[in-house]
């Protein structure tokens, strides 16, 4: 095995491996957890608390930019792709992927300002058929990337995937048939409708998040 093949391996960690570094950075924790949707949970994650330290931000990116370039039709337009964040919480993963696969730009949106529906900034946004990649730390509840596809539809642009660290779906989760859609690891969390589901034992609390 030449040292070149060898090394591969590390360029996509394994999804044990992320769910490792998820761990050790505090991004993924075990409990009784209520998500703002109403829905509880076993597992809390929040990629951001990974993407604070720039060696595993630039571990995570470059890891998932290799799994975009797997894909010919990526591969072959990654000159004239440009990175949507669905919302400024994504902005980390959008600008280690633009860094990571060498991609024309980064556009965001904005998160329900002044009860305003998700936009663009002014003058800054996608052309009619520009080539969209759209990139979020956490497909969990589809809900921001279902937004970010109705706002493409109306600038007309051509969403080629959805790219994310990590896959979380509950089983309200949208497919987004017809999209491929790129991610590190996928995590198979426990969901309940109520507390009376969790059933905690003395001492456990559930804990309630905010985001």
């Amino acid at each position: 095995m030449s040292a070149t093949s060898a090394s591969l391996p590390e360029l996509i960690p394994s999804e044990e491996e992320v769910r490792r570094i998820l761990e050790e950075t505090g991004a993924l924790r075990y409990g009784h957890f209520r998500y703002p949707n109403g829905l509880y949970s076993n597992l809390y994650l929040q990629v951001a608390h990974a993407m604070r330290h720039y060696k595993t931000a630039k571990r995570l990116s470059v890891a998932l930019s290799r799994k975009l370039r797997q894909n010919k039709e990526i591969r072959a337009i990654i000159p004239q792709l440009s990175v949507v964040s669905p919302a400024t919480g994504g902005l980390a993963i959008a600008y280690g992927i633009v860094e990571a696969l060498g991609a024309n730009q980064v556009y965001w949106a904005e998160e329900d300002i002044e009860h305003k529906p998700q936009r663009f900034r002014q003058f800054i946004h996608p052309e009619p058929g520009e080539k969209i990649l759209i990139v979020d730390d956490i497909l969990r509840s589809g809900t921001k990337i279902q937004k970010m596809l109705g706002l493409l539809e109306q600038y007309r642009a051509q969403v080629m995937g959805i790219a994310v660290m990590v896959y979380q779906p509950t089983p309200l989760t949208p497919k987004f048939e017809g999209l491929p859609l790129y991610y590190l690891a996928k995590l198979d969390a426990m969901y309940f409708q109520s507390e009376e589901e969790v059933q905690l034992k003395d001492g456990e609390e559930v804990v309630e998040l905010w985001q």
